[in-house]
């Protein structure tokens, strides 16, 4: 498209679209994450209303036309007359206009007086190592909740990943349904401090950085000799602010070994880990994937039962610099 002029009511317009409607209506499927959208083809990048911050990229986001030309590459004009429907299409649903909605003090669900149902869970359905999960257990970094429904009929059991600032205070919880039956519960408690998500802390200067929980707990499964000497991150999602605050913490962490799906989220999210970690001033940056789509996948294709392939080659710069390590 060449030059077009628009009118700064027509800018103003563009860029309170609601960018939820406009990227459902360009086939983007968006998944809920709070009071936030998270795209499922980029889970790094979060909107809200006419709002959207990409986690992965060290602080890029803005309002609707910076994400059109951020995500879809288009020029300044293209971006607004993409955002309008065309020059003389239907406009989109405009978003009202942001607050920013005060957050609550952060705080755990009560705990259980046992574990058992999640033990059962982690041992039984996602085939987890005892001696792993009881590791984490006795530090307080996972336990089982219980919670009562919002209508106060029943209680429900779930198992929550917590994540402690150097000081000891829990900062960041990750609950996941047990139930085995339909689709469970899966997000981050409302509050939840990214910075300080699901990890563990070792001695050395190697770093493991993972998606979710179960991921890291399955790579350690699989490779426990030493284990407990390294660190280990999950992002709970794919933006990195916990893996630089770690860093930042341990100034000892040297090398880093990202350990994300094996699928074309992770493998895009890796790449920009990668690239932010090159600018940092971290290179000793290595890829490791896992035979199939995740490594819990990995762990239940090695007992025989069927597993999710993995979806997606690992970018070429990545085989040519040497970082890859495949399970």
């Amino acid at each position: 498209m060449g030059y077009v002029y628009f009118t700064e009511e027509q800018k103003e317009r563009a860029n309170m679209v609601d960018l939820k409607d406009f990227l459902e209506r360009q086939g983007e499927r968006l998944l809920r994450s709070g009071p936030e959208w998270r795209m499922s083809s980029d889970h790094s990048i979060t909107i809200r209303g006419n709002r959207w911050y990409d986690h992965g990229s060290g602080g890029k986001g803005g309002a609707a036309i910076d994400f059109v030309i951020y995500y879809y590459g288009k020029s300044f004009p293209d971006a607004v007359s993409m955002l309008l429907g065309g020059e003389q299409g239907e406009t989109y649903r405009q978003s009202r206009k942001q607050e920013e909605v005060p957050r609550g003090p952060f705080t755990l669900p009560a705990a259980n007086e046992n574990m058992r149902r999640v033990f059962a869970y982690l041992l039984k359905s996602r085939m987890l190592d005892y001696e792993v999960v009881s590791a984490f257990a006795e530090k307080r970094l996972i336990y089982e909740s219980l919670e009562p429904s919002k209508d106060g009929s029943r209680q429900y059991h779930n198992a929550i990943f917590v994540g402690y600032d150097l000081e000891g205070k829990a900062r960041h919880a990750h609950k996941k349904g047990i139930y085995t039956v339909g689709k469970s519960y899966r997000g981050n408690l409302e509050s939840s401090d990214p910075r300080y998500s699901f990890h563990w802390n070792g001695k050395s200067s190697e770093i493991y950085v993972f998606e979710a929980p179960i991921d890291l707990l399955s790579y350690i499964s699989l490779h426990k000799a030493g284990w407990r000497d390294h660190s280990y991150v999950a992002l709970c999602g794919v933006g990195s602010q916990v893996l630089f605050q770690m860093l930042q913490d341990h100034p000892e962490l040297k090398k880093i070994h990202l350990c994300l799906d094996h699928d074309l989220a992770g493998l895009k999210a890796a790449e920009r880990i990668r690239q932010s970690l090159a600018e940092a001033g971290y290179p000793d940056v290595e890829l490791e994937l896992s035979t199939w789509k995740d490594w819990n996948e990995d762990i239940k294709a090695m007992r025989g039962m069927e597993a999710i392939p993995a979806e997606e080659k690992p970018p070429p710069q990545m085989v040519e610099e040497g970082m890859l390590q495949m399970a």
